[in-house]
């Protein structure tokens, strides 16, 4: 299997060095850049998977080479690296493009499952049903579903207008029906984030649905506990 490449930027030599060590050791391709002109000349050099920027570097901070970095490629995971847990300066990170965020000193592990968590979201994400298929007319029980016009009907009764949100998630869950729906794909695809708050939020709207598609008791969706959601039509 071939082995995940990450630009690391670090402008401290021996941290750079023994954090370069360290993921190499755990099975990843490393290349080190010294700033962050340097780091912007390997990316656009290179072909890789991953990115983890120092904030604060000389000639270019992690901030401005994010944006360069996110400017040619939306997709590839960014991880920055600061002295500084200031607000303002992760908000700024997260603005940029950040995927996560790391304050000075932390432990490698952290670092390590932060990675493979991000690595294996994007996985979920390319290998995922397209939201934004073109079918939007479904059947689901005692149910007809427009997700266009986000109305939700059922058989001899008023029907109920959706808002976007749920719209989306019940589709999703509909084009992943009998099957497991990831959590992290209806966030990322959704609510185009994965934290703990965009997580509640969508148990609250989860509870909605269950409320909607309870006038059919053939209908329901379950909680696989850790994973996501399964949309069962008996």
């Amino acid at each position: 299997m071939e082995k995940n490449r990450i630009l690391l930027v670090e402008d401290d030599p021996n941290f750079g060095t023994v954090l370069k060590d360290y993921l190499s050791l755990n099975d990843y391709n490393v290349a080190l850049a010294k700033d962050g002109i340097e780091g912007l000349i390997m990316f656009k050099n290179g072909d890789f998977d991953f990115c983890i920027l120092d904030v604060m570097m000389p000639r270019k901070d992690g901030f401005s080479l994010a944006k360069d970095i996110r400017s040619s490629n939306q997709e590839i995971p960014i991880i920055f690296l600061t002295a500084k847990a200031m607000k303002e300066d992760v908000l700024r990170g997260y603005q940029a493009g950040a995927d996560d965020y790391l304050t000075k000193p932390f432990d490698s592990e952290v670092l390590l499952y932060k990675i493979k968590a991000i690595l294996q979201r994007k996985e979920v994400e390319k290998s995922a049903i397209d939201i934004d298929a073109e079918q939007f007319e479904f059947i689901i029980g005692k149910f007809h579903f427009n997700s266009k016009l986000r109305f939700l009907n059922i058989e001899n009764q008023s029907s109920i207008k959706l808002s976007p949100k749920e719209s989306k998630l019940l589709k999703l869950l509909i084009l992943y029906k009998n099957d497991l729906m990831p959590r992290e794909l209806a966030l990322s695809k959704i609510w185009r984030d994965d934290n703990y708050f965009t997580s509640r939020s969508m148990d609250v709207y989860i509870a909605k649905l269950r409320k909607y598609l309870r006038e059919d008791p053939n209908v329901e969706i379950l909680n696989i506990h850790g994973e996501g959601f399964r949309l069962i039509e008996k």
